[in-house]
Order: structure tokens, then sequence, then C-alpha cells
């Protein structure tokens, strides 16, 4: 693993990490107050929530607009940078990467809030290593059919996602945007 190759997954997995903030800044904002509608409409599986009332259609549209919009600004940065030429996918859409990865971020986002309620893990309670990372798996199920970047890449983004995620969800803690730690 090289230094260049991590730069490049860092680079590639960047419009997730901030698509993947978004939510709760819209929250801590109020922005779009009348979409923070959840996702489940309060039903439940087994006695449990399906997702939960903290996973909203504002988050999860807000993921998905910003995903869309950052995605094309990311692959322009690129033809000058040429990072992605590690993993080799610049050939594809821009605005369908972005739209694939959007949805990515919140498969892995709700499929693993469903888990933590049939768990009986209410949320903020620690899941760790998959607080940090469930977006990764929900992108890599998605994208990974069409850009093909193998195992070994996704291991990267897996791995680094968990440190910069951890390392962001303790400020976004003390700043009052995260209620949990981890």
């Amino acid at each position: 693993m090289s230094f260049e190759t991590i730069i490049a997954t860092i680079f590639f997995f960047l419009p997730a990490y901030i698509a993947n903030a978004i939510p709760p800044l819209l929250h801590k904002m109020n922005i779009l107050p009348k979409l923070a509608i959840p996702i489940d409409n309060n039903k439940t599986f087994r006695g449990e929530p399906l997702f939960g009332t903290h996973k909203t259609w504002r988050g999860a549209i807000g993921i998905f607009i910003i995903g869309i919009l950052l995605s094309p600004l990311f692959f322009e940065i690129n033809k000058h940078v040429e990072l992605y030429e590690v993993i080799s996918f610049s050939y594809f859409n821009p605005y369908l990467f972005g739209a694939l990865l959007s949805l990515g971020i919140i498969i892995g986002d709700l499929s693993f809030a469903f888990v933590k309620r049939q768990i009986k893990l209410k949320p903020g309670a620690p899941f760790i290593p998959f607080d940090q990372t469930n977006y990764v798996f929900g992108t890599f199920v998605v994208l990974e059919p069409f850009i093909n970047l193998g195992l070994g890449i996704w291991l990267i983004i897996f791995i680094q996602t968990f440190i910069i995620h951890s390392v962001f969800n303790r400020i976004g803690y003390v700043l009052g945007l995260h209620n949990a730690k981890w």
C-alpha cells in the first residue's frame, strides 16, 4: 500500500465523508424541518422500530443531494490532480456515480440502524466499528459492481474511514453536532 493509494482513496471517498456529515448539520441548523419525518414512518418489526425516529427523510435527501452535487466537482478536480488513476474508474459518469454513492451511504446507514434496533440498541448506543463504517459497506454493495475497485481498496477505505470518522465524530460531539463520542 503506497502513500499515493492512501491519498487517492481518501480523495475518492471524500464526497461520501461530506455527504454522510450532512444529516446532523441539517438537524442542528433546523434546515428543511418539514422533512424531519422518520423514514420508517414509525413502523416496527418484532416489536422494535425499523430504523428509529432519528433516520429521517431530511437526512436521506440531504445525503442524496450533496452526493450528487459533490461528485462532479471531485471528478473535475481529479482531471487536474489525477488521483483517480490510482484506482482507475474516472470513465464513470460523475452524476450517476454521485447518485449511486449517495444511495450506498443511505443503504448502509439504514441497514445498520435496522440491525441496531433489532438487537435492541438505542440510537447513540455504541456499535463499533459499524457506527463509523456503515456507509462504507453500503457504498461497497452499490458501487463495486460498477467500478470494480477490489477488496484491497475497499479494505483501505474501511480502515481509513474508521479512523477519520472517529476523529471527526469526536469533533462533532465537542461542537454539539453529535450526541455520542463515537
